[in-house]
C-alpha cells in the first residue's frame, strides 16, 4: 500500500480589519491577516500538507503572490486544487490534522464550522479532518499577538 504523507507551515502577521478568515470560516476579531490572497493561514498550511504529500511543491509555486491574478482570492481555490491533484494521481485524502497558533482570536469555539468547510471543500468526512488550537505562552511573533501560525499533516493512500 502506497501511504504518503506531507506538513504544511504558514505563517501571516496581523494588520487593520475586523476579521479573519481561517479554514474557510470568517471570525470576527479586531485586526486582519494580511496575505496576498485572503490570508487563511490555516487553509494554506493544509493545502502544503496535501502538495508535500505529493512532492509537488507548494502552494507558491501552484499559485505565485506575484501574479496579480491570485489578489485577493479565496483559499478555498488553493486546497481544492490539492485535493483535485490528489485524486488525479490516485490518491485518497485519509486525514487531515491542522494546528492554529495564536493567542486570539479563541478557535475553540469555531472548530467546529471549521471541520465542516473543510469537509465540503476536500469531499472527506469530518471525522477525518481535525482542527485544533494552541496558544505559544505569550512568547514569539504569535504570542506578542503580531499574527498567527499554522502547521498541517495530511496522510495520502494509493487508491
Amino acid at each position: 500500500m502506497d501511504i504518503r504523507l506531507g506538513n504544511g507551515f504558514d505563517v501571516h502577521a496581523f494588520e487593520g480589519g475586523d476579521h479573519v478568515t481561517l479554514c474557510g470560516v470568517r471570525i470576527a476579531h479586531d485586526q486582519g491577516l494580511k496575505g496576498h490572497s485572503d490570508a487563511d493561514v490555516a487553509m494554506h498550511a493544509v493545502t502544503d500538507a496535501i502538495y508535500g504529500a505529493l512532492a509537488m511543491g507548494d502552494i507558491g509555486q501552484h499559485f505565485p503572490p506575484s501574479d496579480p491574478q491570485w489578489k485577493g482570492a479565496e483559499s478555498h481555490i488553493f486546497l481544492k486544487h490539492s485535493v483535485d491533484l490528489a485524486r488525479e494521481n490516485g490518491f485518497a485524502i485519509g486525514n487531515i490534522d491542522c494546528t492554529i497558533i495564536c493567542e486570539h482570536p479563541k478557535i475553540g469555539p469555531h472548530s467546529a464550522a471549521m471541520r465542516t468547510r473543510m469537509a465540503e471543500i476536500t469531499g472527506i468526512g469530518e471525522d477525518r479532518i481535525s482542527v485544533k488550537a494552541t496558544t505559544s505562552e505569550r512568547l514569539g511573533f504569535t504570542g506578542r499577538g503580531e499574527g498567527i501560525a499554522s502547521l498541517a499533516t495530511c496522510t495520502l493512500v494509493k487508491t
